[in-house]
């Protein structure tokens, strides 16, 4: 452990100024009439948002605000790749046996989603009524202030071993995960090949298949003969939404994100819009400030990888570039996974709402709370939420109580 080392974010005032240049010289397209949000950003709010970016936006006040949180970096190598620096965010509760849980974030998010949740579940929980938790939150690979690799083929299984190789590094040697979107899809995948490690996993991301009568035929019958609850219902309808209004995003940064990577590294105005469309789009009519928006969007910008990094991540997990047995893909994601308990926070403006027998195809479900209001990023819109799901889930009498060895989040 001699090589974690505190980190501090310090962007060069040559960055800074170069970003300010950027968006002083930047080309904007023509609109249609009256095309909203309907053929992705309105042109209005993009020149606003970069006019505020450059003109009155105060990167070194968020700088200091997120150099509150206790940052490190540590070298962790998976088999096969060279060593990448992590970034991550590491808080240890008070109190003696607090659960250690892995916070994974997904695009377009990073690790500041964690800081609203930080607090409540590190010294929110006393221990003794509340159960309390060890929060750790990394930069993933070529996200935040983490390193990339330069070699093709780090996928699912490398993001995996990296998360894993982190927590061991750290001295959990059991421990818990919670995250949506790739944080779904790594704890997924941690639960399939680290379940030694990985004992339970609390999502508020739905992705699965419908059950099977030859696979799960008691879920099958339950599907067939139970009507859908007005979630549920409304779930089919947002998650239409998604695959023929919003999904292009994906196919391009999981066929061609080299391409897209030119626009992301050189223009802040294509990178401010890319993300900005799904600050909007994916959440419930969340009220995000100017300040907000350019302090999530800069992260990407002046992160160690560059912004053009950030998207390979959906090309190697959706490419066997270098033929490996039993991929880690999407569909292998969805495959049961017996050994590591689930629990689901369903909120209703996520990108697929799916029914509750859908995600119980998956492994062992413990809890499932539906929300009234939410979108993709719940951490960040919903953070009581999270804050309650979670506890619920662990508490004693919650379906996961006492899953760490020697780690029931309570003092005895």
């Amino acid at each position: 452990m001699t090589d974690i080392k505190p980190y501090t974010i310090a962007v060069d005032d040559q960055r800074l100024e170069d970003l300010k240049t950027r968006l002083s010289l930047a080309k904007f397209p023509d609109e249609l009439d009256e095309a909203g949000w309907d053929m992705g950003a309105p042109l209005a709010d993009v020149k606003r948002l970069a006019k505020y970016w450059q003109e009155s936006y105060d990167w070194r006040k968020a700088e200091k605000e997120l150099n509150k949180l206790p940052q490190f970096t540590t070298h962790i190598q998976c088999d096969g790749f060279e060593p990448l620096a992590i970034h991550f965010i590491h808080v240890r509760s008070r109190v003696q046996g607090a659960i250690p849980l892995l916070f994974i974030h997904g695009w377009p998010g990073h690790f500041e989603e964690v800081s609203k949740i930080l607090k409540p579940l590190t010294e929110g929980g006393d221990g003794v009524k509340i159960p309390a938790f060890d929060v750790v939150a990394p930069s993933l690979p070529d996200f935040g202030f983490s390193e990339g690799p330069k070699k093709r083929g780090f996928a699912m299984e490398q993001y995996a071993e990296t998360m894993n190789k982190l927590m061991l590094k750290l001295g959990y040697n059991e421990y818990v995960t919670q995250g949506g979107d790739w944080g779904r899809h790594i704890s997924r995948t941690l639960a399939h090949l680290y379940s030694k490690y990985c004992k339970a996993t609390h999502l508020n991301y739905d992705t699965s298949d419908p059950p099977e009568f030859l696979k799960n035929p008691l879920l099958a019958i339950e599907h067939a003969i139970k009507p859908y609850n007005s979630r549920e219902r409304h779930g089919v309808n947002r998650t239409k939404w998604f695959e023929q209004e919003s999904r292009g995003y994906n196919l391009e940064q999981s066929t061609k994100p080299q391409t897209l990577g030119y626009a992301l590294a050189d223009s802040p105005v294509a990178c401010l819009a890319w993300i900005y469309e799904k600050l909007h789009d994916w959440t419930d009519s969340y009220p995000w400030t100017e300040d907000e928006i350019c302090t999530w969007v800069s992260i990407y910008w002046f992160s160690t990888a560059g912004p053009a990094a950030s998207v390979r991540i959906y090309y190697e997990t959706n490419h066997n570039v270098d033929g490996r047995k039993s991929k880690m893909d999407p569909q292998k994601m969805k495959e049961w996974a017996p050994g590591v308990k689930l629990g689901f926070s369903h909120f209703p403006m996520d990108l697929q709402v799916l029914p509750s027998t859908w995600v119980r195809t998956l492994g062992p479900v413990v809890f499932e709370k539906e929300h009234e209001s939410g979108g993709h990023f719940a951490a960040w819109e919903r953070p009581n939420d999270i804050v309650t799901d979670v506890r619920e889930m662990f508490e004693k009498g919650g379906g996961a109580f006492g899953v760490v060895k020697g780690r029931t989040g309570y003092t005895s």
